[in-house]
């Protein structure tokens, strides 16, 4: 069940999240909830149109001992792969008191898949996290970062929308944090296989909340120094 922690923006989360606001718009309240998405119809349904569309490209699969099942490979994998966010709830994430600590919680080189609404083609690269917690704050268990990346990253996005998306999450399940900063290290197939081609070339967006946006904040350079991003969009 998708619970009041993911942001439902027609465009961005659609598929299960583009349902929901369908339907609170519907029914003119925000309390309904989806429980489940039937995954077999999308899969068929999808499968059959990516059939139509390997005969558009002059494509005889059907005669192709190689090719006869990928119409449903190609379904399966956007579905229960590639696109799984979009069909799925955001995650239950777990938070515990602070117990006193009010320093910096950084988790790096989150390994990051997700996929260019523009070309259909892969991102991949790191995602590091970081925030400050406050007075009687909680911390979030830290596998739960992973799932939230996990969540947002497979879908259709562009990296300045999924930077946003995951800093806006951990913002609203962090209470009372002091600040939150996200960055995104990645490569995109769009740049390296089609159109320019340019192998090795990277891209780095950050979001950044509270203390994170002052310029000679403690915090910020601690983050930044931990990170230590390359030309190759990795940590060093």
């Amino acid at each position: 069940m998708i619970d009041n922690k993911e942001t439902v923006k027609p465009g961005f989360a659609n598929g299960i999240s583009l349902q929901l606001h369908n339907l609170q718009q519907q029914h003119g309240t925000a309390d309904i909830k989806i429980i489940s998405v039937d995954k077999h119809e999308i899969i068929e349904n999808a499968a059959e149109k990516f059939g139509e569309f390997l005969d558009a490209l002059g494509c005889d699969w059907r005669n192709d001992p190689n090719s006869k099942d990928t119409p449903k490979r190609v379904a399966k994998a956007y579905v229960n792969d590639l696109w799984k966010g979009r069909y799925e709830s955001f995650p239950e994430i777990t938070s515990f008191p602070s117990d006193g600590y009010d320093g910096i919680v950084i988790e790096r080189n989150i390994p990051i898949t997700s996929m260019c609404s523009h070309h259909h083609q892969t991102i991949r690269g790191v995602v590091h996290i970081g925030y400050v917690v406050g007075e009687e704050g909680r911390v979030i268990g830290l596998s739960k970062l992973n799932r939230i990346v996990e969540h947002f990253s497979r879908r259709g996005a562009i990296q300045e929308q999924l930077t946003a998306a995951i800093h806006n999450s951990v913002d609203k399940i962090c209470e009372h944090n002091r600040g939150v900063i996200v960055t995104i290290a990645a490569t995109h197939n769009c740049v390296s296989c089609r159109g320019i081609k340019h192998q090795g070339a990277s891209m780095i967006t950050t979001k950044a909340s509270g203390v994170f946006r002052e310029n000679d904040n403690l915090s910020r350079k601690e983050f930044f120094d931990s990170i230590k991003i390359n030309n190759g969009g990795h940590q060093v």
